[in-house]
């Protein structure tokens, strides 16, 4: 193997690492906010994206971006949480073409009864990650950066 393909596999069994470390936390996370209040890894994405944007909504396309869904996902997340009270579309007021996602009101409560779960789970999820000898570097790094749920 010359010096590039030694590069090019060090590279690989990174990216190999961190999908391994992204697959165990968001099985993790699947699992804990199904379990405790019936939300996916991807709908919890949604409301937190838009949660943390000022006015609390978001055009379609920049909540796919946020997602990494396609625009039909998105739409489909959409009403599928719609259809729960948890958002809402509205017209943007200087482009009629342009439609918003908006968090209802139920949708920051639901959220803020998913986050700590989230959280929580987020936390055992690297620490299990700490006990496979591959993931502990990485899982590490990432604990490092992640804050403790309350700060």
């Amino acid at each position: 193997m010359g010096i590039g393909d030694d590069a090019v596999e060090v590279r690989a069994q990174g990216w190999r690492t961190l999908a391994a470390l992204h697959g165990l936390i968001e099985t993790t996370l699947e699992r804990a906010l199904i379990r405790a209040v019936e939300l996916s890894v991807v709908e919890y994405t949604v409301l937190d994206a838009l949660a943390r944007q000022d006015g609390w909504h978001m055009r379609m396309q920049q909540l796919a971006r946020a997602a990494a869904l396609s625009p039909s996902a998105t739409t489909r997340l959409v009403n599928r949480l719609e259809e729960r009270g948890l958002l809402t579309r509205i017209l943007c007021a200087d482009d009629r073409r342009g439609i918003y996602t908006e968090l209802t009101p139920a949708g920051r409560d639901f959220l803020e009864r998913a986050r700590p779960v989230h959280d929580a789970a987020l936390v055992d999820a690297l620490r299990d990650a700490e006990g496979v000898p591959e993931l502990r570097e990485l899982a590490g790094t990432v604990q490092r950066r992640v804050p403790a749920p309350g700060r």
